[in-house]
């Protein structure tokens, strides 16, 4: 029902530096993919504590010509299964193929991925809530009218905390890892439905 979808609370993830461990040399492949500790099991808390988490990610790989489309795809889907294996769900994942240059309005701090995602999916921004680990991120979610952005100390989180220092910038919360982000957050939603991992991805 679409009341009990408004109700239902967003958590927006960013991906290279959150969920996975980032590379100066982009993630070009599943192989080179790899779960940064607790961020399986952070997204296994969220999904059984009745909140829906999506991806929002920048992939200037994509333009950069080092990966195709089909490539990231498969990616995608290797961690959506590999999630979901682990008892969590992604249910929709939203990136930004452009490079700064493009001037797109999809590609963080723009807001773009995150509207697409308000309008696909009916979403309240004022309940949702942003976790990542770049300044991008931060200004991204504040920007868009998420209620609550957390920054994540892995990735690059050391220099997000500077440069938003500079641009007087505040998060919610500045923690340690996803697995901290999730606990945080859990402890201040307590879930009214606990719907567990869907079977389907969109």
């Amino acid at each position: 029902m679409i009341g009990e979808k408004k109700k239902q609370k967003v958590v927006f993830l960013d991906r290279d530096g959150v969920i996975n461990r980032d590379s100066p040399n982009y993630i070009k492949s599943w192989s080179e993919f790899e779960f940064l500790p607790g961020s399986l099991e952070a997204i296994k808390k969220l999904t059984m504590n009745g909140f829906v988490v999506m991806v929002i990610t920048n992939q200037s790989v994509i333009h950069r010509k080092m990966i195709s489309l089909k490539a990231l795809e498969h990616i995608h889907e290797m961690m959506k299964k590999t999630v979901l294996s682990r008892g969590g769900d992604i249910r929709d994942i939203f990136f930004c193929p452009h490079i700064p240059e493009d001037q797109c309005d999809c590609r963080k701090p723009n807001t773009g991925l995150i509207l697409k995602a308000q309008e696909k999916h009916r979403i309240d921004l004022k309940s949702s809530i942003m976790v990542g680990d770049s300044a991008k991120d931060i200004e991204c979610a504040r920007n868009a009218g998420c209620g609550t952005v957390i920054l994540v100390k892995t990735g690059n989180g050391a220099l997000a905390e500077k440069q938003l220092k500079e641009k007087m910038i505040r998060p919610d919360a500045i923690v340690q890892d996803l697995l901290e982000a999730a606990h945080w957050i859990i402890s201040r939603n307590p879930p009214a439905t606990s719907p567990g991992p869907s079977q389907s991805h969109e």
